[in-house]
C-alpha cells in the first residue's frame, strides 16, 4: 500500500480532515493524496505559498518570523502548517519549505535543505531533509517524507 493509501486510512479512521501548505513541493503532497479515490472524505484543499508574501498572507506567517529565521525554517513550517489548519479548518494538515535547486542555496542553507511539519489537533512534529539529490529528487524526497511523517503521527 502506498504512503497516500495509508494515511487516507488513518484520516477515514480517525475521521480527521487534512489539508497542505507547500513551497518548494508545488502542490505535490495535495497532488498525491488526491490521487486516492476517495479522498474528498478528508482532503479538504491546499495552499501552494511559493512566495513570502503568500505565506504571510494566507497562512499568517509572521513577516518577524521570515525576517528573522527566512522562508527555509523551523520557525516558518511550524506557522505554516497552523496556518493551513485554521485557514482551511482542518484537524491536521503537512507544510514544506526549502530550497529545491540548483541555485538558491547558502552555506548556511545548501540546496535541498528542506523544513517539514505535519500537524494533528495540537501535535506537531519536524524535520529537515538535507543533502541535495537535484531538484526533482530533493522534492520528491520532501513529498515522501512528509507524508511519511502524518502516517507515523496518525497511527
Amino acid at each position: 500500500m502506498k504512503t497516500e493509501e495509508k494515511v487516507g486510512e488513518l484520516l477515514k479512521a480517525k475521521n480527521f480532515s487534512l489539508s497542505t501548505a507547500e513551497s518548494c513541493t508545488g502542490g505535490g503532497i495535495a497532488a498525491l493524496i488526491t490521487s486516492v479515490p476517495g479522498s474528498s472524505e478528508y482532503f479538504k484543499g491546499g495552499i501552494v505559498a511559493y512566495s513570502n508574501e503568500i505565506k504571510a498572507d494566507l497562512l499568517h506567517v509572521s513577516v518577524e518570523t521570515l525576517a528573522q529565521y527566512g522562508a527555509v525554517s523551523r520557525e516558518t513550517v511550524v506557522e505554516m502548517v497552523k496556518g493551513a489548519m485554521k485557514t482551511l479548518k482542518t484537524d491536521c494538515a503537512v507544510a514544506t519549505s526549502g530550497i529545491a535547486g540548483p541555485g538558491g542555496g547558502t552555506p548556511e542553507k545548501p540546496v535541498g535543505t528542506v523544513w517539514i511539519a505535519a500537524a494533528c489537533k495540537n501535535e506537531i512534529v519536524t524535520m529537515k531533509q538535507e543533502g541535495d539529490r537535484g531538484r526533482v529528487k530533493n522534492v520528491q524526497s520532501a513529498i515522501q517524507n512528509a507524508l511519511f511523517m502524518l502516517c507515523s503521527m496518525l497511527k
